[in-house]
């Protein structure tokens, strides 16, 4: 038996899915350049292509037919060489498979292995957000903002070809720089899009994570029900009304929490998420209406506190929102759990305050990806000048 390579690429459903097909594609084709055989697929889950969901495409290679056809013979790979993050903030886990449970994105990443992601931040950032994993892994980040390359439009601001030319660099046995050249030569003819590759594999560096570094959390996860625990019928049990909600300091009960899904959490869709000045909202009730999940909870004094659970990052109640700067979209890697940001503001008004503050001035500019709709010239200009500067 010869070697078997496997690659994931995690991209965010729609959004980035031409993104993760021209990689998975290219990759097979630059290991056809040195003689090995391989293929590219895509999985999507019990949900395919929904607006930011997680989803896969995976690029298997071999060195002989024999060992292919071993690879192809499952339905995924269990073992990966490279996991390629598109989108830095899919390192706080997966949902691409609602029964599953929340993925730490190395999941499957083989001892040693490399997680390659698409970031402005650095490496402590990102191993802050990555699960803790049983055997060292090596992180290696390709400095862009997220490329928004999905279903409705394409724009080449290098961001394939540059991982392209870190994987050469990370997995020199799979393919080298000059296959990698030859193929976006021949797919595109575009001799500064081969220049961008080499950049990326001279700049390309990696960090060994440590067993001890991480989220040292546990991911939420559910057990299949066996055939012989299934009940009788096809009656479904329904998700309950909800409740009253109960304030922290007062405990006066009032407002409506609604019961959600106690399986599928939609943050794991979120690449930036709101944040609310519960001191200058007139309660016009606008985010709540118009929030197509339904995320906003009604606090007993007539307030909305987004649930971090149910938030898919959208942006609709920003856009909605009559009130400078009282709701406001802030890059996902700011925050470090999904806790409520009503009951931080009943506890410490003047506290939370100066959190918001600081949330709104600092976090670095990004986007939700729910705008892009063939209006992605703006962001190519930064992103190629990324790609020379590095």
């Amino acid at each position: 038996m010869g070697r078997l390579f496997a690659i994931e690429i995690i991209y965010r459903g729609i959004f980035q899915k031409t993104l993760a097909t021209r990689l998975s594609r290219s990759i097979v084709l630059a290991a056809h350049q040195e003689g090995k055989m391989g293929i590219s697929f895509g999985r999507y889950g019990d949900s395919p292509e929904r607006n930011g969901i997680p989803a896969k495409n995976f690029a298997i290679v071999a060195t002989d037919e024999q060992t292919l056809q071993e690879g192809m013979a499952k339905y995924e790979p269990k073992q990966v060489d490279v996991t390629i993050a598109v989108d830095d903030t899919l390192c706080k886990g997966v949902e691409s498979w609602a029964w599953y449970g929340l993925q730490p994105v190395n999941r499957l990443l083989k001892p040693g292995g490399t997680l390659i992601v698409t970031s402005r931040e650095g490496p402590d950032a990102i191993i802050a957000m990555a699960h803790r994993k049983e055997t060292p892994y090596n992180l290696a980040i390709v400095k862009g903002t997220v490329s928004f390359s999905g279903l409705w439009v394409y724009k080449d601001d290098h961001t394939d070809v540059r991982i392209l030319g870190a994987i050469a660099k990370v997995l020199p046995d799979l393919f080298s720089l000059t296959s990698v050249q030859k193929v976006i030569m021949d797919q595109w003819k575009d001799a500064i899009k081969a220049e961008s590759a080499a950049r990326a594999y001279e700049r390309i560096g990696t960090t060994t994570v440590r067993t001890d570094q991480g989220n040292p959390e546990v991911p939420y996860k559910f057990d299949f029900p066996k055939w012989h625990e299934m009940g009788e019928g096809i009656a479904i049990p329904s998700i309950p009304a909800g409740r009253n909600m109960e304030d922290p300091v007062s405990h006066v009960h009032g407002g409506f929490q609604p019961d959600r899904n106690p399986t599928f959490k939609k943050f794991s869709t979120r690449t930036m998420r709101p944040v609310v000045n519960f001191d200058t909202c007139i309660k016009c009730t606008l985010c709540w209406l118009h929030c197509p999940d339904s995320c906003f909870d009604v606090t007993p004094e007539g307030l909305y506190d987004a649930n971090m659970q149910a938030c898919c990052g959208c942006g609709v109640c920003e856009a909605v929102c009559p009130v400078k700067e009282c709701v406001t979209m802030v890059n996902e890697t700011e925050f470090g759990d999904n806790a409520s940001q009503w009951e931080a503001w009943r506890n410490d008004k003047e506290g939370y305050q100066a959190w918001l503050a600081k949330k709104i001035e600092s976090h670095p500019e990004r986007s939700h990806g729910f705008r892009y709709r063939g209006q992605y010239e703006e962001q190519v200009p930064e992103m190629l000048e990324i790609a020379r500067k590095g």
